[in-house]
């Protein structure tokens, strides 16, 4: 576990097959307990972390987006009723499923120069705080949201290694 004393989350990950030799699914996880950690969610949350490549998440982002190309993640929160992960009815709060596409995350850690887990870590990150309830979609929002995740990825240096 990354942090020490934090309540206990129910982070399922799923990687595609293709991806699961490349990818730290535990980290992955880490990750993710450190969002809700960092914005105070109780013990029994839960989310769905889904790493997956373009094609299924252009599929996705064409179905409920409207927009027919690939995203780096997508997010899709319970309450809006579009679940892809089933959760454990006993794990509590279910806030819903982050899906990200390794193939854009790919090319985006190479167009920043940095390593593809750096851009896991920002799109994680990214992805629990529109579960969370941020947005980016009016400036003051995104500045809100932008700022947040930058907040959370000084912090993760702390505890990843």
């Amino acid at each position: 576990m990354v942090l020490q004393n934090a309540p206990d989350y129910e982070i399922e990950v799923q990687i595609a097959p293709e991806f699961a030799d490349l990818i730290d699914g535990a980290r992955v996880a880490d990750v993710a307990r450190a969002v809700l950690h960092f914005e105070g969610w109780p013990t029994g949350t839960a989310l769905a972390v889904v790493i997956s490549g373009d094609p299924f998440i252009q599929a996705l982002n064409r179905t409920y987006r409207q927009t027919d190309r690939p995203t780096d993640v997508l997010a899709f929160a319970a309450q809006e009723g579009a679940d892809f992960v089933v959760a454990d009815e006993e794990a509590g709060r279910y806030l819903g499923d982050v899906l990200i596409s390794y193939d854009t995350a790919l090319a985006q850690a190479a167009e920043q120069g940095h390593p593809v887990e750096e851009e896991l870590n920002l799109l994680i990150i990214h992805g629990c705080l529109h579960l969370l309830g941020y947005d980016d979609e009016e400036p003051e929002a995104r500045s809100r949201m932008w700022a947040r995740q930058e907040e959370i990825l000084r912090a993760l240096a702390n505890y990843l290694t």
